[in-house]
């Protein structure tokens, strides 16, 4: 029944919200789905692992994400392999552990945040460029140094930022340029203060790693910073 209080294109939302709800509602898909924000593409079968499910039961979240656009499907050969479906949506699920982590109870002594692997917490993937401890520092000494103007949640590169980020090998330029923002704030869920987002950050994270300072590791997300990356990171931040 239409509710008189709300217009027909609110009410329009509610099916969609309600379905994605569903979606994210069973631990056995959020697992998943957090084990793909790293922007990998993984099988079936390791995601059935992850989840901690049994092969059918994994088969049938697995088909519920990818029917309901959460998640894309590769087919490489005999293989599965399952992806974010899109920035966006890596986005949102960003924002919802965020949501989670802003609503869960609140313990006496330790932040929820405390109860997140150091690991973890320290550096991590969030979708496309880095996010935890060390990126939300960094990306406060960026803005303290004069490297990045904020306005609002969007952010921009000055002379001295592009001359920086080319020292590291990226073309502002060319990044201004990408069919998606250049940079923006990321609210980060561990330390509840934000990183950098969009173009420029993924840029980075893939700059780090060519220098050899970042490298994946075999758990999803998790970053590891080699013993020249923390010279480089404890060099940058100490200026």
């Amino acid at each position: 029944m239409p509710n008189p209080l709300l217009d027909e294109r609110d009410q329009s939302h509610f099916p969609g919200l309600s379905r994605l709800g569903a979606l994210l509602a069973d631990p056995g898909r959020a697992a998943m789905l957090w084990a793909l924000m790293d922007g990998s593409a993984r099988p079936a079968g390791e995601l059935t692992l992850i989840a901690g499910l049994s092969p059918s039961a994994a088969s049938a979240h697995l088909a519920r994400l990818t029917d309901g656009g959460l998640l894309a499907l590769e087919v490489r050969g005999r293989h599965r392999y399952f992806r974010i479906a899109s920035r966006e949506i890596a986005a949102t699920i960003e924002a919802l552990a965020n949501v989670a982590q802003a609503t869960a109870p609140q313990r006496p002594v330790l932040r929820p945040a405390r109860t997140v692997p150091l690991d973890m917490r320290y550096a991590r993937t969030c979708y496309d460029h880095m996010a935890g401890e060390l990126a939300v520092r960094v990306f406060e000494r960026m803005v303290g140094d004069g490297l990045l103007t904020q306005n609002g949640d969007t952010l921009d590169a000055t002379p001295a930022g592009t001359a920086r980020f080319a020292g590291w090998g990226i073309d502002v330029g060319g990044q201004q340029t990408r069919r998606r923002r250049f940079a923006c704030t990321c609210l980060d869920w561990s330390e509840r203060r934000p990183h950098l987002g969009g173009a420029l950050g993924a840029a980075l994270l893939e700059a780090w790693k060519t220098h050899g300072w970042v490298e994946r590791t075999e758990r999803p997300r998790i970053l590891r910073i080699t013993p020249a990356g923390r010279r480089h990171f404890d060099q940058f931040l100490a200026q």
